[in-house]
């Protein structure tokens, strides 16, 4: 019975209802749009303030990262207050400095010597180790374009004839180098071969000029201090020329033969060139020089200094031949 009663009161099929009309395309908002409009209209005043605020905050922010609001930074009272401490203490420190240095060493007339070209430095190179090609060896000198005076003797860069300390200071630390490295390749380094051999090398320069200085006194002629350190660091280009030899070849007669060369080289071009500072020369537009009285003095100095005195000195500088030879390697054999 019951069975029947729910027969007969089945339900109708059901029909899906068919559109009259074209439905339109959908289209979806941007989701960044979709969430900035959900959050202005949900969210409390305050937060709308805030907002405002972060957006505003972000336009000052790509202003001051704009390069046109650079000048504006700069026109700062304050940045401008800082700018002038810090001019103020960079030129206290260089007047300190120049205060206390040039009780010592004066740093115009050392700037002098460091007046320098890439021409002249090639050109002073091949001089210092062929002096028998170059002539003349006269000094050039600076005239006064209004009274043409003699105001003093020309830079290294406009003459070859003067003397500069660039060469000799890149010498002495390419020496310092050139004998470290040989002494690592050939297994001789330590770490205390950088003081020793500036140490030697210091020691010597200034032991020449010591010497020199006393010369001078004694000649009763000019001290030229600068000059004399010029042409006393010159002979180190003679001896890194004996040492990348003795070093590539690794024969003791190469050594001793390129050494032989270069330090007669050396003897011939401070012959020539130093004698403008010990002996007079009455044609010099310079005064400079000694008395006539001590000429012959000086010239006996001047070969003793230039042959005897810089074999000493050269030969001093030139390393064992543990640092420009290299020793046997041990095999070390596995058991």
């Amino acid at each position: 019975m019951y069975n029947q009663r729910q027969g007969s009161t089945a339900t109708p099929p059901l029909h899906h209802p068919i559109p009259q009309h074209p439905i339109p395309p959908m289209r979806s908002p941007p989701v960044e749009q979709t969430h900035q409009n959900l959050q202005d209209r949900y969210a409390p005043p305050q937060q709308h303030q805030q907002h405002a605020q972060h957006a505003a905050g972000a336009g000052d922010q790509g202003n001051f990262f704009n390069p046109a609001g650079y000048p504006q930074f700069f026109n700062d009272g304050t940045a401008q207050v800082g700018l002038q401490v810090g001019r103020s203490a960079v030129a206290a420190g260089q007047e300190y400095m120049e205060k206390n240095f040039n009780k010592y060493v004066s740093v115009s007339q050392l700037r002098y010597y460091f007046q320098v070209s890439n021409l002249y430095v090639v050109k002073k190179l091949g001089l210092v180790l062929f002096p028998f090609l170059h002539k003349p060896w006269t000094r050039d000198v600076v005239r006064s374009e209004t009274t043409g005076e003699v105001e003093g003797y020309a830079p290294a860069r406009d003459d070859i004839n003067a003397p500069d300390m660039y060469i000799p200071t890149m010498a002495f630390t390419t020496y310092i180098i050139l004998c470290s490295v040989l002494s690592g390749v050939h297994d001789h380094f330590h770490p205390q071969l950088f003081g020793t051999l500036a140490s030697k090398a210091v020691s010597v320069m200034v032991f020449e000029l010591l010497v020199l200085r006393l010369a001078t006194y004694l000649l009763s002629a000019d001290s030229q201090l600068f000059d004399f350190a010029a042409y006393a660091g010159y002979k180190l280009v003679g001896v890194l020329i004996t040492i990348l030899a003795a070093s590539l070849t690794g024969s003791t007669s190469v050594k001793w033969g390129v050494f032989l060369y270069t330090y007669i080289a050396n003897a011939m071009f401070l012959l020539r060139s130093i004698k403008y500072l010990i002996i007079p020369d009455g044609s010099s537009p310079v005064p400079q020089g000694i008395n006539t009285g001590n000429r012959r003095s000086s010239i006996q100095f001047l070969a003793v200094y230039a042959f005897l005195f810089q074999l000493g000195m050269m030969w001093i500088l030139i390393p064992a031949n543990s640092v420009l030879n290299s020793a046997p390697v041990p095999v070390i054999t596995k058991p």
